[in-house]
């Protein structure tokens, strides 16, 4: 299957980034911020008006393709459906990392994942502030591209789980600092959240970050970082099914373990299991 030019694409996640998401940050109006359906769930203007643009243009590239965006579904969850369709879908996450951006905070992301039938074919995610994007063709490797050149990216070297960081949700992180204050089992060292799983997925395949667990999967968050972290050499499955991850029409309501490699994932599921 051919692959949209994957230099074309990055131009358009940073043109795009450059005209609707950096010139309202730090600058967004009260009316500019607002609630979905869950509470504390944020959308600004520049998801909307970025998701639109992105919709805009990606589907001008390639024609015959359908975007599947973290705001165009919150309207409407029937255009999930297309993850299962025949025609390609763009999986877009406008602004990953939306309460960090509406706090001004630096760390958000754009998510861009393309994908076929339940399999993500190539992913990009840009982080705006720094000018890089880590990206990845399926079979091809993945790479890093900002100001100082364009690098394969590399997972982590391993290490035993005490010495380990990692991402996790608040409620398994608390139990483990707890399990690690007793010295009786080896759980991991140190505990972080980006509240941004994008740039987490770019640290992940970079060799910043050695493993990260996710619950409650949207696709716009997971496809195209799956990807990447797997084509730097990254191993991942589903902890309740040993499954790989694939983009599913839904959210799913099971848990991604991410890490180096298949021992280092073994460890640490027993390392982090209750």
């Amino acid at each position: 299957m051919i692959i949209p030019d994957t230099e074309q694409v990055a131009q358009i996640i940073r043109e795009v980034a450059a005209e609707e998401i950096m010139p309202r940050f730090r600058k967004l109006a009260d009316h500019e911020v607002s609630h979905k359906q869950n509470p504390g769930d944020l959308v600004t203007i520049a998801d909307i008006e970025s998701e639109r643009r992105l919709s805009e243009r990606l589907t001008r590239l390639a024609p015959d393709t359908v975007v599947v965006g973290e705001e165009g579904t919150d309207a409407d969850p029937s255009l999930l459906l297309a993850l299962n369709g025949d025609r390609p879908a763009w999986v877009v996450d406008p602004v990953d990392g939306t309460a960090n951006f509406a706090k001004g905070k630096a760390c958000f992301a754009v998510i861009v994942g393309y994908c076929r039938g339940g399999k993500t074919l190539a992913g990009w995610i840009f982080d705006p502030i720094t000018d890089c994007m880590a990206w990845a063709v399926a079979g091809q490797g993945a790479w890093l591209s900002g100001p100082k050149g364009t690098r394969r990216l590399e997972v982590a070297p391993p290490q035993d789980v005490f010495h380990m960081t990692g991402s996790l949700g608040y409620r398994l992180a608390s139990q483990i600092r707890k399990k690690r204050q007793t010295g009786l089992e080896p759980v991991p060292g140190n505990i972080i959240r980006y509240g941004c799983t994008g740039r987490e997925y770019m640290d992940l395949a970079r060799g910043l970050l050695d493993f990260a667990q996710y619950t409650r999967l949207k696709p716009w968050d997971h496809a195209a970082g799956i990807l990447i972290h797997a084509e730097a050499g990254g191993y991942s499955r589903m902890t309740d099914t040993g499954l790989p991850y694939r983009p599913e029409p839904r959210v799913q309501r099971n848990t991604v373990l991410v890490a180096r490699d298949k021992a280092c994932w073994t460890d640490l599921l027993s390392a982090l299991m209750p």
